[in-house]
């Protein structure tokens, strides 16, 4: 079944891989959905890190994913695949998309689609996917963060980090983040965090042995890289787990592993565009049953910074790469 949709669509592409001024508006045939997707009109869809990435050529839509970037969605659902029975035409959600949404219309795998949250509106509900999903993966399944723990989040006002410390701390961890100015670590403190270290000015190692009595941290979740990395190693406590989800400060660096052995550490990452559709199914019922009631209760939020128009995503990412933001950047797509 379907309603009535247009054959063409208004969408922001990637005129060539450059600045954000490269990002232009253009037009594009609505996608058809597969006999397992739905066809979404999108009201809102979030802006991230990974996105900015792509703009820059260094971050690829996975094999048959759409070249328009945006990865999280929020809308209607306006036509349905042949072997989907849990959605219908008219239900409001949001979803994990592998691209696409920097358009009027998208098609998201079912298993990836979310009901919107109670009491939630369209625009929050567009920014939960992306983070969400990404904090569950890694803090929680890959690195098994429990109760009683003590996590370091850098970038803890970034769209990851306000969502880590939030959730962190709905889960029982206590929580120290790391930002670049007085009014973050602030705003940190506000969403929750125990202890909140500005790096320009402190250093979170020394920071965190204090908080921790000398023992260290036993999970660190780190978009940095580069010199954090040995940072990093020596801030963990004795059986700790780093975990990179992106290298803002290069990939590489000297490191002594030393450490890693004595301290029998576990060093892992992920990204999660490319992960399989059934991979974040599983992701979506995790959420869904452990998180989604926590939101409902208004426990949990996402941070929303700024929304602009559709027409302005070249602005969205220049706001997003000159750091200012606290929380999620978002684009108005349809009312």
């Amino acid at each position: 079944m379907s309603q009535q949709i247009p054959e063409q669509m208004s969408v922001v592409e990637i005129k060539e891989f450059g600045d954000a001024d490269q990002l232009v508006p253009s037009s594009r045939p609505v996608p058809e959905p597969s006999e397992n997707e739905v066809l979404i009109k999108i009201a809102y869809a979030g802006v991230n890190r990974p996105d900015v990435i792509q703009r820059r050529g260094l971050y690829p839509p996975p094999p048959g994913e759409s070249d328009i970037p945006g990865l999280e969605v929020s809308g209607t659902v306006v036509k349905t695949g042949k072997n989907v029975s849990s959605l219908h035409i008219g239900d409001d959600i949001t979803a994990l998309v592998g691209g696409g949404g920097y358009a009027e219309y998208c098609t998201a795998p079912v298993g990836q689609c979310l009901p919107i949250p109670k009491g939630f509106s369209l625009e929050q509900a567009a920014a939960i996917p992306e983070t969400y999903f990404t904090v569950w993966s890694n803090v929680f399944d890959r690195c098994e963060l429990k109760s009683g723990e003590t996590i370091l989040i850098h970038g803890g006002t970034s769209g990851i980090g306000t969502t880590a410390i939030q959730l962190a701390k709905a889960f029982g961890a206590k929580v120290i983040a790391t930002a670049g100015s007085e009014e973050k670590c602030n705003a940190c403190l506000e969403l929750g965090a125990d202890l909140a270290i500005n790096y320009r000015t402190e250093d979170f190692v020394g920071k965190s042995k204090e908080f921790t009595n000398k023992k260290g941290v036993n999970v660190i979740l780190d978009m940095v890289g580069g010199d954090y990395i040995q940072k990093d190693i020596s801030a963990l406590a004795m059986d700790g787990r780093l975990c990179f989800i992106a290298f803002l400060g290069g990939p590489e660096a000297s490191v002594n592993f030393m450490p890693v052995m004595l301290k029998r550490l576990k060093i892992t990452g992920s990204t999660l565009r490319a992960r399989s559709k059934e991979f974040k199914a599983d992701v979506a019922r995790n959420l869904q049953e452990k998180v989604w009631p926590l939101l409902a209760a208004n426990q949990l939020h996402p941070v929303l910074y700024k929304t602009l128009p559709l027409s302005n995503a070249s602005e969205a990412h220049k706001l997003m790469e000159s750091s200012k933001h606290i929380g999620k950047i978002m684009l108005k797509v349809c009312d």
